[in-house]
Parts: structure tokens; sequence; C-alpha cells
């Protein structure tokens, strides 16, 4: 089955514009979201679903030079772009990223595939009930399932945040959860819900910039998440961004 992972990328963000393409140890965040998907050995494509506004075509530019596929499409209608694009792709599972997690985990990828695959699920995800650091995690889905929602779906919120539906109709889909045992091995790193890893406001950038520029790793690699958590344990940096609120 062909896997195609489709990360959602825009500069026209609410609350910190422009944040996919803000530096991070020498690379823009948008740069490592598609090196770290890249990464999951399940994933075959990797592709940018960006809108087809001009002020993202620094979006487009830059997630080509990362390697990745482009797609252009609506920048209101989410859904649209994310199905339009995994259509294009040829997509028989699709995994779902955003772009504002320049942290997000190869194996979580992999461990949501694997799930859907091994169980013939309609959609499996780490975020649902969450156990891992949020930004750390993946959602994978059937084409054939998302055919579905994105004819269903007809309110705004569906259409904007693109798999509410898998979440809140169980009578129509077989919905899986993900846990981050199946992620990390340690019990170091199980169940941090404690800890913020994505990028909403400017106190979420400065943890993750403070957490890129003091890990000591070699920049050819990724970043391990572990090695993060550890150094953000170690320098008490949570409450950076303890106080952002995440958006429901």
């Amino acid at each position: 089955m062909h896997v195609v992972a489709v990360i959602q990328a825009r500069m026209g963000s609410s609350r910190l514009p422009g944040k996919v393409m803000l530096p991070l140890a020498g690379e823009h965040v948008l740069t490592h979201d598609v090196r770290r998907v890249d990464a999951a050995g399940a994933v075959d494509k990797t592709v940018v679903a960006t809108s087809t506004g001009k002020q993202d075509d620094i979006v487009t530019r830059y997630a080509d030079r990362a390697g990745a596929d482009v797609f252009r499409g609506s920048e209101t209608d989410v859904l649209a772009r994310m199905f339009q694009a995994a259509g294009e792709a040829d997509a028989d599972i699709v995994v779902r990223v955003t772009a504002d997690c320049p942290l997000v985990v190869p194996e979580a990828v992999d461990a949501v595939v694997d799930r859907l695959r091994e169980s013939k699920a309609d959609y499996a995800s780490t975020n649902v009930n969450r156990t891992l650091p949020r930004g750390l995690g993946a959602e994978a889905f059937t084409y054939t399932s998302f055919k579905q929602v994105a004819a269903e779906a007809e309110t705004p919120f569906e259409r904007e945040h693109v798999t509410p539906r898998y979440h809140q109709n169980p009578n129509q889909f077989d919905v899986k959860t993900v846990t981050s045992e199946a992620v990390f091995a340690s019990e170091d790193y199980r169940d941090r819900t404690d800890l913020r890893l994505t990028l909403d406001e400017a106190d979420d950038y400065e943890l993750l910039r403070t957490v890129y520029e003091g890990v000591e790793w070699d920049g050819d690699q990724l970043l391990d998440a572990r090695d993060a958590i550890d150094y953000i344990d170690e320098n008490d940096l949570a409450e950076i961004n303890s106080n952002v609120e995440q958006k429901t």
C-alpha cells in the first residue's frame, strides 16, 4: 500500500505568522518537518500541502528544496487541500502532520501506519488519547475512509481541522489509539503530556530554538527527540511555554 505523508503548511498563522519559515539551528522549521517525516520507514512519499496564495510561494520553494513534493490548494478549506494532495499522490494510506511540529518523531509516524495496517482500521493516531508530548505525534488513515470524510464533512470546524469526523463518529469509523509505549522503548519518555513541543506562539519558538541550539547533535542527522526531552528536563526549560494555551 502506498503511504503518503502530507504536511500542512502555510504562512498565515493567526498567532505566529510565518512560523513555518522560522530558523532552527540553521534550517527552517519546514525543512526539519520534511526531513523528520522522510526518515520514517513507512513513508513512500512526502507532500507539503500549502495554499495557492502568493504568501505561500516561499513555502513551495523551501518544501521543494527540502525534497518534498508540493500541492497547492484552498487556504481555508484545509480538508479539501489535504484530500486533493493525497489523491494526486495516489495515496492508499495518508499520514497527516502539521508543519508546526519540528520535533515530530519518525517512530510515531511508523507506529500509526503499522497500527492502521495491522488492525485494518480506518484511522490510527497518537493524538486522540495523547500520551506523547504535544508536537511529537502523527495520525494515519486510509484514503478510502478519507474520501468519505471529505464528502460528508460540512462544518467550518471539520473543514479546517481535517480529522474530527473520525473522532466524532465512532459508529462510522474504526478508530485506533497509538500510545507512547509504541514509540519509545524507555519509560522515561512515555506519558510526557506535561511537555509542549509544538509551535503556536513566541514562547513555543523560544523553547524549540533553545533546544535546537543547546543539544549537542550532528546537524546532518535528526535531533533525537529523547535528547530534546532530556535537555529540557536537565535545564528546567518546560516553564518557557507552560502558559501557552492550546487551541481547541
